[in-house]
Formats: C-alpha cells, structure tokens, sequence
C-alpha cells in the first residue's frame, strides 16, 4: 500500500471513541444539568460542549474549508462563550447535533486526508477574512462577532500559517482537554461521567 492510499482514519480510532461517550453523557442532560459548574468562576457543561463543537467546525471548516455550508452556523457559535462568558444555553439534542455534524466532518476529513498531506499549510485568517465570517454568525452573537474582531485587531499579533498535523493535533488536544472538565463537572454533580478506558 502506497502512502497516496493510506488514510488517517485508522490512526484516530480511540477519537472516535471517545466522540461516542461524550455524546452518551450530554444526550441525555436536563437544561438544568446543562448549567452545572464546578465553581461559579468555571463554564457550565453547556459552554464547555458549545466550545467543542465551534472548535471543531472553526478549525475544519473555516479555515482548513472542509465540510459544507451547514457547518457555517457552528464555526463561532461558542462567540458569546469566550468573548463574554455567556451561557448559550442550548439544549442537549443541539448540543449532540452539533457533535455529530462536526465528528462527521472530521471522520471524513481524515478518511480523505493521508500522511503526506499532514504538511500541507494553512494560512493565517487576515482582519478581511475574520470580518468575512463575523458577518456570517447569527443576529443574537453578532455584538460577540464583532469584540472578536476588534480584539484582533488591537492585539497586532502576526500568527504564522499552520499545518494540517497542528490542526488535527490542536483539535483533538482541545476535544480532550474540555471533555475532562466536562466529565469532572459531571462527576462533581453525582452524573454519568464520560467513561474512558
């Protein structure tokens, strides 16, 4: 089998895994339980799965272009979340359809992609390019959209173009991280928590 040949599926096997018991978890959370926090100062479990959710679709869709329009809605739905700390409060089936419609993205993005193409660059998104995607984001997050391009703007920092191994890295890294804070709440609160092996 030549390298042309070899998806990078079978490498992310445990992330799939693990997409499946953190979709387990969430499904079946009360509004209520969605607003749990491990202190007042920490993200409600909502927050935490909004944030994964626009991660994923920022990273793969947005800047890497994978996917389709559907997924435009989801890449700065967690705006309000990290521009302000504002719950969403989305319910627990939007929640899980936003992890299903990303982790289908990233399993067919992987199944495409090959060890080769892991070098391949992306370049960074320029003030134009953050306009462009702020005026896509819903009319509720739009006062969120635009802090986040204004505080892009004041902090005139160059970031360098990144390779598709990065992305995939950073992504998966980010998945892990804020499901461990998402489990840690859940177990906190006496709930199911995201089992791993």
């Amino acid at each position: 089998m030549t390298e042309h040949q070899l998806s990078l599926l079978p490498f992310y096997t445990g992330w799939g895994i693990y997409q499946q018991r953190l979709v387990a978890a969430i499904a079946p959370l009360t509004q209520e339980q969605l607003a749990l926090r491990l202190t007042p100062q920490h993200w409600s479990i909502g927050m935490y799965v909004t944030h994964i959710v626009a991660d994923r679709a920022w990273w793969f869709h947005a800047r890497m272009g994978e996917g389709g329009d559907e997924l435009t809605s989801l890449e700065l739905w967690a705006l309000g979340v990290c521009e302000a700390g504002v719950d969403p409060l989305h319910s627990a089936a939007e929640l899980v359809t936003g992890l299903e419609k990303t982790w289908q993205l990233i399993q067919q993005t992987l199944a495409r992609l090959t060890p080769a193409d892991l070098e391949r660059l992306v370049a960074p998104l320029d003030d134009a390019g953050r306009v462009r995607h702020a005026k896509l984001v819903e009319p509720a997050l739009q006062p969120y959209a635009q802090m986040w391009v204004e505080a892009a703007r004041q902090a005139h920092v160059v970031r360098p173009a990144v390779s598709l191994q990065r992305i995939i890295w950073g992504v998966l890294q980010h998945d892990i991280h804020h499901g461990s804070e998402i489990s840690t709440t859940l177990g906190v609160h006496g709930l199911p928590v995201v089992e791993l092996d």
